[in-house]
């Protein structure tokens, strides 16, 4: 390869790990340890505001899940990818960045911007991982799925760090500042992404005469049909949807989990977040490699077994150190399951089918994420009356509600991997 062109290769694969980098400060502050627990403490209050989160996540899912099939599918045929990713992703900068505005009580616009927010990151994410394809080869991609999970966790990490300086020297009251900086951050780090990721894959091209959202339809179908003739990539697409829930719920609820169950502060929540940024890099890393050079089922399947078996530590103790201890291995089982998962689809796929398959298989994943937050907000809210109407106080059963909502979690992580183990084969090496 020439020399200009292995430049070009490499410039476009480090904008694409940027990009992941910049979007791992949204999950970090907005997901992870500010917004949401400053949401659920702050803006709502006690078990109502762990249902509004929910419904607030669950609607940005289920939004994400009627429009990213049809997106998707018409980035195919007009190779528009990074055109939607640009869009969705200043959608979620816009709206992250508003979130500065919102203050205790303002629950109608902590929701409404979050749920904007979060439609940006989540579609945007959809168009990101596709890309991945284009960054890759079939020999790398798990490499490099996880190198970009990796560089992500800096990303969060670094964010963290920077909006920790403003909430702890000069008070919460700065928090909504740290919204801002996610933002900022967010965008900054795009832009390389926006200008140097090269989609390989040539248009389609739209017959003429067609409407765009029925051919959108038509050519949804036709991949939906295609893939039931491939029974392993079906088998694994269902374990993924349903075990992804848990992954998704992790993310969305860790903050609350630890604020509520543990009476984490804020900046033991940040330094708690920077803990599984941390170890989470070290997961994606060091299962992605193992990944590409023994079995990505077998990475897959281990990560979230070991996962299952860590969050059941939750309901063992009630100390804020064993619970550090716990969220540490908890991030770099979760970051592995994810990085790995990220590039099964490309080996199960045949080879000429890889984008159409893992396009597929990314908004499958994003259409499925709506169940979780429901499911978890709906036993924790009716656990949380139950046991407030047999006699526990406030406090206690807002606590053993959460309990329950963890079990939740737990059941996405089992039923999926259980699944999963039913999927012959990964890639055509047997891996």
């Amino acid at each position: 390869m020439p020399v200009n062109e292995i430049a070009t290769e490499r410039r476009s694969k480090w904008s694409w790990y940027f990009y992941d980098f910049g979007n791992s400060a949204y999950a970090s502050i907005i997901l992870l340890a500010v917004y949401s627990a400053f949401f659920k403490e702050v803006v709502v209050g006690g078990a109502e505001g762990t249902r509004l989160w929910a419904i607030a996540v669950g609607v940005a899912s289920a939004t994400v899940a009627v429009l990213s099939p049809i997106l998707g599918t018409i980035a195919d045929f007009t190779r528009f990818k990074k055109q939607f990713l640009i869009v969705f992703t200043l959608l979620s900068v816009v709206f992250t960045g508003l979130l500065f505005f919102v203050r205790a009580g303002n629950v109608v616009i902590g929701m409404v911007f979050f749920i904007f927010a979060e439609i940006g990151y989540r579609a945007g994410q959809v168009f990101y991982d596709a890309l991945l394809t284009d960054v890759s080869t079939s020999e790398t991609i798990g490499t490099i799925s996880g190198n970009g999970w990796a560089f992500g966790m800096v990303g969060g990490i670094l964010a963290l760090v920077i909006a920790i300086v403003p909430i702890q020297f000069i008070g919460d009251h700065m928090k909504p500042i740290s919204f801002l900086i996610a933002a900022v951050f967010f965008l900054v780090s795009a832009i390389p992404s926006f200008l140097w990721v090269k989609e390989k894959k040539q248009a389609e091209g739209k017959p003429a005469g067609e409407r765009v959202l029925s051919l959108a339809a038509r050519k949804l179908a036709e991949t939906f049909r295609s893939i039931r003739d491939y029974k392993e990539f079906s088998k694994f697409t269902i374990a993924f949807l349903i075990y992804n829930n848990g992954l998704m719920l992790l993310m969305s609820f860790a903050a609350i989990i630890g604020s509520t169950l543990f009476g984490l502060t804020q900046l033991e929540l940040m330094i708690f977040v920077i803990i599984l940024q941390i170890t989470g890099a070290l997961g994606a890393l060091i299962f992605g490699k193992v990944a590409d050079r023994r079995s990505s089922k077998a990475c897959a399947i281990l990560a979230l077994i070991l996962l299952s078996l860590t969050l059941c530590g939750l309901f063992l103790t009630t100390s804020k150190v064993v619970f550090f201890v716990i969220g540490a291995f908890a991030g770099a089982f979760l970051s592995a399951a994810q990085t790995v998962s990220r590039s099964i689809a490309g080996q199960l796929a045949p080879p000429e089918r890889v984008t159409e398959f893992y396009g597929f298989l990314s908004v499958a994943g994003s259409a499925s994420t709506f169940i979780g937050p429901f499911v978890f907000g709906t036993v924790s809210f009716r656990m949380n009356n139950w046991y407030f109407n047999n006699g526990a106080s406030k406090i206690v059963a807002e606590q053993n509600s959460l309990l329950w909502g963890i079990g939740s979690i737990i059941a996405f992580l089992v039923v999926g991997t259980v699944i999963f183990m039913f999927v012959k084969r990964i890639s055509s090496s047997n891996r």
